[in-house]
């Protein structure tokens, strides 16, 4: 699921409509349109997915820090709530316009259904169909934010004014400890990038693809010297990429330097695509992922450093859809691993899909048998999100990229048209069971192991560790709960710990170090690669 570092979260704006109820009359409101045209200041032709925000104006003035509001967007963990249209443009030209329908794909529904008032609203042209993953990023075209009374007497026009810089990716977050910020300079000189092509991923694609991340390096490390180092496999959750790694590389660093951690070479992967995350899964829609990763990437990479080559000095750890991948790559490939730390995985029991049971008679992730909404977000208690409410402004935002997307490129079948088949009906939120027997058989990962302990049990037995909260934001505990039944029942040993009251977005914390967890887990990794070492862990916090 999300990432616990992405900035921009991109759903939800059902408050707009809450509470209102809609007088019914004999004809329909008249749709709402805007004229969006693409400004002076812009000089080259542009397509993509024109976006339309709207928010409240004095909610949204209210939830500001100073009273200013310079951007309207949807956003599931924040206060503003919007609503979103959206149209395909296939060439925009300098000084030319477009007339979007804020009723013909909207979400939470068709504008003209806005209750009267006073809305700052916003365009945004997502020129490469990836607001899904990243929301607004590098080359989207933006207008400046409008208030306007809606709905408005005449079209209003919103010129498209500038583009959005591109993303530096060795940035840390104004919030970093000091401590951590210092140590960027070292920490980026120890890094060195991976832009590696891989001929299997290559070969199914039918055009070059590379994998992409970075290593970084320990301490002491000399290329020169005999020392081989144990090496951690590192990826991300949905909306992280390549350039989103800086904050754990430099907390890895500072924590490697400062001895609170172990000297490992860390490699951190990159599991973004124009999918979603592809999570390092052999898939028919994405292509040879893991396949890539064992038998090609990693030898090159242990050709080129001094990592230890063996099982036992090999690790992984990911959060969310990141654990998700870790689990699967461990589980798949068992004998080239020699432990995976997973946080918070994404389901891996179907039988706990964010909540839903996937195999149930009937099953419907939109709806319990009762009527009753599945609730997808929540936090300290509060629902956030429903299922239905996310997937349905999912549809809105574009066609790939999205949480929901994401899974069905990764888990089903290709269906006559080539794209992935969706596992439930986006309309009426009906699961397909013929589309969940192939999940079952493919990427279940309790499933699996269970169906293949005595020929798994040798190499994998004892080699899985999960840490989730038991307020995980997306219900995520609950499918954990279930995978460690599945192992208890094998006898197998395994390691699962439900830290109470953490959720998604807090795991790694403990008191004021916010990365306590990847230190403890460091040190349980080195303890496997080095049993008789005598290297201590420096006890004082960051």
């Amino acid at each position: 699921m999300r990432d616990m570092h992405r900035a921009v979260a991109i759903v939800l704006g059902c408050g707009l409509f809450a509470g209102v109820a809609l007088a019914r009359t004999d004809a329909p409101a008249a749709h709402s349109q805007f004229h969006v045209q693409l400004g002076s200041t812009l000089t080259q032709p542009a397509s993509g997915r024109l976006l339309l925000f709207a928010t409240d104006a004095k909610a949204a003035i209210a939830a500001a820090k100073d009273g200013k509001v310079d951007e309207v967007d949807a956003n599931p963990f924040g206060a503003t709530q919007a609503s979103v249209a959206a149209r395909e443009v296939s060439r925009l030209a300098p000084g030319q316009g477009v007339d979007i329908d804020a009723d013909a794909l909207a979400y939470p529904a068709g504008w003209s259904q806005l209750p009267p008032g006073d809305y700052f609203v916003q365009a945004v042209l997502d020129v490469d169909h990836n607001y899904n993953y990243t929301g607004r990023d590098a080359g989207d075209l933006v207008s400046e934010v409008v208030r306007m009374h809606l709905p408005a007497s005449t079209t209003p026009t919103l010129p498209l004014t500038r583009a959005v810089p591109a993303h530096e990716p060795w940035t840390l977050a104004p919030s970093a400890p000091e401590a951590v910020r210092a140590a960027l300079p070292e920490a980026r000189r120890h890094t060195e990038s991976i832009d590696f092509i891989s001929p299997a991923l290559s070969a199914f694609w039918g055009r070059s693809i590379p994998m992409r991340g970075w290593v970084l390096l320990p301490p002491g490390y000399d290329a020169k010297k005999p020392e081989r180092y144990p090496v951690v496999y590192s990826t991300h959750g949905f909306g992280g990429n390549v350039d989103r790694f800086t904050g754990s590389i430099v907390n890895t660093w500072a924590g490697m330097a400062s001895g609170r951690m172990p000297p490992m070479i860390w490699v951190f992967l990159d599991e973004s695509s124009a999918t979603g995350t592809h999570e390092f899964a052999d898939s028919v829609n994405n292509g040879p992922w893991g396949q890539a990763l064992t038998a090609e990437l990693i030898p090159q990479l242990e050709s080129r450093y001094r990592m230890d080559g063996q099982p036992s000095g090999r690790f992984l750890t990911g959060h969310s859809s990141g654990g998700w991948a870790t689990l699967w790559l461990q589980t798949r490939y068992p004998q080239v691993f020699g432990g995976t730390w997973s946080t918070s995985p994404d389901s891996s029991d179907f039988h706990d899909f964010t909540g839903v049971d996937l195999y149930a008679p009937n099953a419907n992730v939109y709806r319990r048998a009762d009527g009753s909404a599945y609730p997808l977000v929540r936090d300290k208690g509060k629902v956030l999100a429903s299922f239905e409410a996310f997937a349905k402004l999912e549809r809105v935002l574009g066609e790939y990229g999205g949480q929901m997307a994401s899974f069905d490129w990764v888990f089903s079948p290709r269906g006559a048209a080539g794209r992935p088949m969706p596992m439930f009906d986006r309309d009426t939120g009906a699961v397909d069971p013929a589309v969940v027997a192939y999940w079952r058989e493919h990427y279940d990962i309790a499933h699996l192991v269970q169906a293949n302990w005595p020929r798994l049990k040798a190499d994998l037995d004892g080699k899985i560790h999960v840490v989730v909260g038991t307020a995980d934001t997306f219900y995520l505990d609950g499918a954990s709960h279930k995978l460690k039944a599945v192992l208890d029942g094998l006898g197998a040993k395994s390691d699962f710990r439900f830290l109470p009251g953490k959720t998604h977005f807090d795991l790694y914390a403990q008191g004021d170090d916010r990365t306590a967890l990847l230190k403890q887990i460091s040190w349980e990794m080195y303890a496997v690669a080095r049993p008789d070492s005598k290297l201590k862990r420096v006890a004082t916090a960051l």
